[in-house]
């Protein structure tokens, strides 16, 4: 079992309620958010722009990937700390269920190894508007119209967009000024092969993998050809002291899985207020 690495549980929950806020917005709403005010943990933030992407292709339903879709947002805080955030999508159940995991040559830094090809394939169309020849998410952040000069850059992503971000905050940090990323992502597949993961981890050096020791998408693709980056930190939905042992979450891949049960066990370990749990994964 790897090590458990210690965490900003603050700057983690903060993350997640961040993550929380994309999903308020349905994936085909492509309307640009940019000016909106949102709230994290207590903490404001204006939106720079929403983040677009074509849909993760599955063999379930190939023709998904040629959907535009609002994926997250870009946004920065009064301070100057910019954050991105990249949601999940429908299209990760139909993933797992197509138990190929193809992989392809990392595209943007040579001799970074392979990466899974949907994850791969839908990271590249990441953009900063809706039409397909808008600029790429990487091309376009030293260049968008941040209302302050920036401090810091934190990725955070859930689910498949923990992947995504995986991606990203390497991209980012390879091959933009903004060296040193902050990376927090919730529920991620495994990206890419051990190449892949140890070039992340010499690079990305602030980086932390959250997984519910019970969600069976952090376990996936299997570690035969993948492997997870590091500094994981895990969670546990069952509470084995004070005896007798609790269940905390109800045994189902969707509540294992959902970004509110991540709040929740995080928010059991921060001493502040505690978050909710969906009512249909009360136990």
């Amino acid at each position: 079992m790897p090590t458990q690495t210690t965490i900003d549980l603050v700057t983690a929950i903060r993350c997640g309620e961040l993550l929380n806020t994309t999903y308020d917005t349905l994936p085909s709403d492509v309307t640009n958010q940019a000016g909106q005010k949102i709230s994290a943990d207590g903490t404001d933030y204006t939106v720079v722009t929403t983040i677009y992407a074509n849909d993760l292709s599955t063999d379930i339903n190939p023709s998904r990937g040629d959907d535009e879709v609002s994926i997250g947002l870009i946004c920065q805080d009064p301070t100057g700390n910019v954050a991105i955030a990249i949601r999940g999508t429908e299209g990760t159940l139909e993933w797992i269920h197509d138990a190929e995991f193809l992989s392809v040559p990392c595209p943007f830094l040579t001799g970074a190894g392979h990466t899974e090809d949907g994850f791969t394939a839908m990271y590249e169309s990441l953009r900063t508007g809706v039409a397909s020849s808008s600029p790429t998410l990487v091309s376009a952040l030293a260049k968008l119209p941040f209302p302050s000069p920036v401090s810091s850059v934190t990725i955070c992503g859930h689910s498949l967009g923990g992947a995504l971000a995986t991606l990203l905050a390497l991209d980012v940090a390879a091959n933009t000024v903004y060296k040193n990323p902050s990376v927090y992502t919730f529920g991620s597949p495994r990206t890419g092969d051990s190449l892949f993961a140890s070039t992340y981890d010499q690079v990305v050096k602030n980086s932390y993998r959250v997984a519910n020791r019970l969600d069976i998408v952090p376990t996936l693709p299997p570690p035969v050809d993948y492997d997870h980056v590091l500094n994981p930190y895990e969670l546990n939905p069952i509470r084995f002291l004070p005896l007798p042992p609790k269940i905390l979450v109800k045994f189902d891949p969707g509540c294992e899985h959902s970004l509110q049960t991540y709040l929740y066990l995080l928010s059991l370990q921060s001493g502040g207020p505690v978050l909710p749990l969906e009512s249909t994964c009360q136990t």
